[in-house]
């Protein structure tokens, strides 16, 4: 595969990335809450690498053709996000500050969260179904599905890095401004609200 269009892919991928979107508002809320923000973050990835497994097994393409699988898919995702939206909401970050955080979350559970909120977000599967083919080649000595594994373990690699220092910025920024946290927090979980009704909306309407 040439590096050229592996370097093309990113930095169209890189900057889908910078959008702010539902993995933007857990990372952080995961960073005003926990004291790192790599479970929470390692489940978003995970969502995304399981979204690559999908495309490059040809199933996204037919779940994509199916009208009423695309809609459940949307409906479970978009009601999981409200739900965790809900959740930020009615348990807001008290304080960033050391020794005042929330009672702890285990790890896995963040884990889980960051996996449902990537890996049920319809847009994210079907970016990835409109994106990654469009950068592979039919004719390189690779294979169709090992050039798709490639490309998203580039984008996954960039949302590492700008998941990650989201999180961990916004904990470092408002460490000292617990009523600036609490605020992120709200919109936070406003935003996954929010893009929960949108997600639902577009499909229905649509």
């Amino acid at each position: 595969m040439a590096i050229g269009t592996v370097a093309a892919f990113w930095a169209v991928s890189f900057l889908f990335v910078l959008t702010p979107g539902a993995d933007w508002a857990y990372a952080i809320a995961a960073g005003l809450r926990h004291r790192t923000v790599v479970p929470a973050v390692g489940g978003l990835l995970t969502g995304h690498l399981m979204m690559t497994a999908v495309v490059a097994a040809g199933v996204a393409a037919l779940v994509a053709r199916s009208p009423l699988v695309m809609t459940a898919l949307t409906a479970v995702g978009a009601a999981y996000l409200v739900w965790l939206g809900i959740a930020t909401l009615v348990k807001p970050s008290v304080s960033p500050q050391a020794g005042m955080e929330q009672a702890p979350e285990s790890w896995m559970r963040q884990a889980v969260k960051g996996v449902g909120i990537s890996g049920l977000n319809p847009k994210v599967f079907l970016l990835f179904l409109a994106l990654l083919p469009q950068f592979t080649d039919t004719g390189a000595r690779w294979p169709l599905a090992v050039q798709i594994v490639l490309l998203g373990v580039v984008h996954t690699a960039s949302c590492a890095v700008v998941y990650t220092g989201v999180g961990t910025g916004a904990r470092l920024v408002l460490r000292a401004r617990p009523a600036a946290a609490r605020v992120v927090t709200w919109i936070s979980g406003a935003a996954m609200i929010v893009l929960g009704v949108v997600l639902l909306f577009d499909r229905v309407i649509g």
